[in-house]
């Protein structure tokens, strides 16, 4: 792909894939300051690192979102990107969810928990709640609620205690303190199910309160807060109040009720004076008194069922939405004449109001949160947050995409508040720009479609199937794009449904490049298959049965679990590597595709992403980029890899020689350095010589696939890797996109990060680097070098690479030298005072029309095409033949139900 080509670009829009709507938001709690005393204002005021948001679906996988940006950063054009994928079991769903910290003495004040710390609790509907682990990936524990179906669940300010409601009425508190989940109690049953939960705010124990600076007690701070009561929205129109250490009922609540019918109280929350606020399927938004448990504040804020609430970090803000699609901010503003109140600081001259309502979603809200998130705590205990950040609302429902927004409160504005997504100037809930997160299709943030290239198939993984699609040739490639999305005869023909029986959603799947393979896999069996096409042009495939006894005897304890979080065949379809999801290891098999009968072997077992750390010569290798709050983006220039094989591959019996079994009494590899991490990317070189994996915690390796052999490590990134391929053209060049749009580029036969891709990585232009939507992936044009030479003789090559995300394509030249006419090349103003930047850019004669931005500010060596969304897959099937798989929203919007609309104007 050089200047000048014309791309013949077949824009598929028949892969039917649709994303699972967004049911449940969370974010970890933060821990409770200490009654000692308050924090200096220094302390209070410094920024908090942006937490971990998870996301549960509708189809039962729950996706773990990482803020990209670093820690002395505030602002993140990406903001939040897929870190890892937790697949459900199939099929399931996710209905709540809640973090909690896993040992709270250990997180300082200051502090955000981090994944180590953390435990994260789903409930699905059923009797069960699941515990999760979140480093392995998997189920970590379940145990039943002992009161029928789960409908909310709620952990307490403090982390040591979850509550859960019931089917038949009652609430369930289970103990988690030391890591354990345990009964504790069940307080007094009603005649109702229990719809939502929200706990009061913890009181300072007396001890506490009388502990002296000089005293020799060392109590943790968790002991200094003691639960005092919780509130319960219920399905027979009422609100009731738990004595949490009795277990009995305080008080009742009553809502209004519309001919007799029952009102379904869905949301409800505290703030940190103990005010009660809740949500009901009339649409009402209700504010009560914690003391006397009557109504302060009614507004019938909604045109139907209030799902879902949440409250701002200093309490001062409410926001609900559910079915009408509207989210409505309420606040508590200060009046002019003093009021009676009875509410226990007694606010007197303020009073709620409903301040602004936005519509952000195209159908039901199901699921709000805000970081950072509300703790009900007393005034005299609040946390103080620095009051030039805006907080970042998230919300998600039915239409598939989580929306984030700042929420900045308009009286706020008295200094300059920064927007954290980068999307306007204005950081206000009323006036800033939301913005729409783009959904992954597949796991980790990858694609879920895989091309074949020489037998021209498309694979699509869905939770239990897969589907393939075979594009056509075509005469001409003019107007290829406009009916690739119209019949079968436009280009292309469905060849192959495959319905699957697995225990949890599919993970990963992959196709070779010939067409004969098939390899898909859950997160505990991975399922191989022999395809072969019938007089009709139909593939059908049949499984390979001892494929699954073959990797067990390759594991640890011959264990049952055989999935992959990651397939890839080799270009020449004879060797298919494996990601193990549960152990981490890399699996070479060769399928003996030359044999007259193909048999798999395994030829080797890597265990590299296995280890915490590799050791090279005296020293961990981790380079610049291990940091990940380092300013620093640019790795370590060179990376030696003399003794890795000796040090950082702990030696199998089976790795000393090709498709070598290990026997039966063979001692397992000492555990003194493991640590799994899950493996999410995999990429193969054209020439099937080089193999580059990276998992979840930033760890890139490169194999010899012809010597079956570890050759080299890569410093530690400071994002997590969304692109990883290698050139088509140049031998061993490893390019690497992040989640932060930063690029990287590694020469796997030098070893080194090479002097020529230095301006890539240290000048990136900042309209590249500063795209909403981050790289999902990377290709390169197979002839695009043999085009090159024979119109240049003598000359270098550029290498071009074309790089997308969900709405964008961008051509980058690799080896662009910085200066003028490069990355760092400064706009100069033509007559009419408009900035312009000279040079010429890639011709891609079959889109219709580029991007306006595109246009206004071309470059030399960046291209950007915007007309494409959103986007699914991208990859060159040819010499300058593109594929670019789209599913427009509206597509997927119109397999869903109505959305709620009731008219104003015109009716009868």
């Amino acid at each position: 792909m050089v200047e000048g080509t014309t791309l013949a670009v077949h824009r598929c829009r028949f892969v039917d894939f649709a994303p699972a709507a967004i049911t449940a938001l969370c974010f970890p709690p933060l821990p409770l300051p200490s009654v000692k005393g308050k924090k200096t204002a220094a302390a209070s005021r410094r920024p908090l690192r942006f937490g971990t948001l998870a996301v549960g679906r509708a189809n039962g996988n729950i996706e773990l979102c990482e803020w990209t940006g670093l820690e002395h950063q505030v602002q993140a054009p990406q903001a939040w990107v897929v870190r890892k994928t937790l697949s459900g079991p199939y099929p399931s769903k996710v209905d709540s969810l809640a973090f909690v910290t896993r040992l709270p003495d250990q997180v300082a004040e200051d502090d955000v928990p981090t994944w180590a710390n953390l435990r994260l609790f789903s409930a699905a509907g059923s009797s069960d709640l699941v515990e999760w682990d979140i480093e392995q990936g998997c189920i970590r524990r379940s145990i039943s609620s002992q009161g029928g179906s789960i409908w909310c669940v709620s952990p307490n300010p403090s982390s040591t205690m979850l509550a859960l409601g019931c089917e038949d009425g009652s609430v369930r508190l289970l103990s988690l303190e030391h890591d354990t989940l345990t009964h504790f109690r069940r307080l007094d049953r009603v005649k109702s199910r229990i719809l939502s939960l929200a706990w009061g705010p913890p009181v300072p124990r007396e001890a506490a309160k009388d502990r002296t600076d000089d005293s020799d007690t060392d109590d943790d701070d968790e002991d200094d807060w003691s639960d005092s009561w919780l509130v319960a929205g219920c399905s027979d129109s009422c609100l009731r109040k738990w004595d949490v250490n009795n277990g009995r009922v305080l008080d009742r609540m009553a809502t209004d009720k519309i001919r007799g019918e029952r009102t379904l109280v869905w949301a409800v929350g505290v703030l940190g004076d103990g005010t009660i606020v809740s949500g009901d399927s009339m649409g009402m938004v209700k504010f009560w008194d914690p003391r006397t448990c009557t109504q302060m504040d009614s507004f019938n804020g909604h045109a139907a069922d209030v799902l879902c609430l949440t409250i701002s970090p200093d309490g001062t803000a409410v926001y609900t939405s559910g079915v009408d699609q509207k989210i409505t901010q309420f606040s508590l503003v200060k009046t002019s004449r003093s009021e009676p109140s009875t509410s226990l600081l007694s606010r007197s001259s303020y009073r709620w109001v409903q301040s602004c309502s936005r519509r952000m979603h195209s159908h039901d809200v199901r699921a709000l949160a805000i970081w950072p998130p509300h703790a009900p705590v007393p005034a005299a205990h609040r946390r103080q947050f620095p009051i030039d950040i805006a907080p970042i609302l998230a919300s998600g429902g039915f239409d598939m995409s989580v929306v984030v927004t700042p929420a900045a409160l308009p009286a706020a504005t008295v200094t300059k508040v920064v927007n954290p997504l980068a999307t306007s100037t204005s950081a206000t809930f009323e006036d800033a720009y939301h913005r729409r997160l783009a959904y992954s299709s597949g796991t980790y943030n990858a694609s879920a479609i895989h091309l074949a290239r020489q037998a021209r198939l498309l694979l699509c993984q869905r939770d239990a199937s897969v589907t393939v699609w075979r594009i056509l040739q075509r005469q001409s490639s003019l107007d290829m794009d406009e009916t690739m999305a119209q019949s079968p005869d436009g280009g292309w023909e469905r060849v192959l449904d495959m319905d699957l029986s697995f225990d949890t959603n599919i993970t990963a799947s992959a196709i070779s490049d010939n067409g004969q393979w098939i390899a898909v896999s859950d997160w505990y069996e991975t399922k191989l298959f022999r395809v072969s096409q019938e007089e009709n042009g139909d593939l059908k495939p049949k499984r390979v049965r001892n494929f699954t006894s073959i990797l067990q005897s390759h594991l640890p304890g011959h264990a049952p679990q055989t999935g992959a979080s990651s397939l890839q065949f080799t270009p020449d379809s004879t060797k298919l590597v494996v990601a193990t999801s549960t152990f981490s290891y890399v699996i070479i098999i060769d399928l003996g595709a030359g044999t007259g009968k193909p048999f798999p072997r395994v030829l080797r077992k890597f265990e590299q992403h296995r280890m915490r750390d590799v050791v090279v010569g005296n020293r961990v290798v981790k380079g610049k980029g291990r940091k990940l709050q380092s300013d620093e983006s640019t790795p370590a220039e060179n990376v030696e890899m003399v003794d890795a094989q000796e040090r950082a591959e702990p030696a199998a019996p089976e790795d000393e020689e090709a498709g070598g079994n290990a026997p039966d009494d063979a001692p397992a590899p000492a555990p003194r350095n493991i640590s799994i991490a899950t493996i999410t990317r995999m990429a193969i070189s054209a020439d099937g010589q080089w193999l580059a994996t990276t998992d979840a915690r930033c760890r890139t390796h490169v194999f010899n696939l012809d010597s079956v052999q570890h050759h080299a490590l890569l410093p530690t990134v400071p994002a997590p890797v969304h692109a990883l391929a290698f050139d088509a053209a140049g031998a061993g060049v490893l390019v690497l996109g992040l989640a932060n749009n930063s690029i990287q580029v590694y020469d796997v036969e030098a070893r080194a990060f090479p002097r020529w891709a230095r301006a890539l990585g240290e000048a990136a232009p900042q309209r590249f680097s500063h795209l909403h939507d981050p790289i999902l992936g990377v290709t390169f044009d197979p002839g695009a070098e043999e085009r090159a030479e024979g119109a240049r003789r003598g000359s270098r090559a550029p290498r071009n690479a074309l790089f997308w995300g969900a709405t964008w394509l961008c051509r980058v030249k690799l080896d662009e030298d910085a200066g003028p006419g490069g990355f760092d090349r400064k706009r100069r103003r033509d007559g009419s005072g408009r900035r312009q930047a000279s040079g010429t850019a890639l011709a891609n004669a079959s889109a219709p029309t580029l991007g306006d931005d595109a246009q206004a500010h071309p470059q030399k060596n960046f291209k950007v095409v915007t007309h494409y969304r959103p986007i699914l897959f991208v990859d060159f099937i040819g010499r300058s033949e593109l594929v670019v798989v789209e599913r427009p929203l509206v597509d997927v919007l119109t397999g869903l139900p109505p959305a709620f609309f009731r008219p104003k104007y015109g009716k009868s």
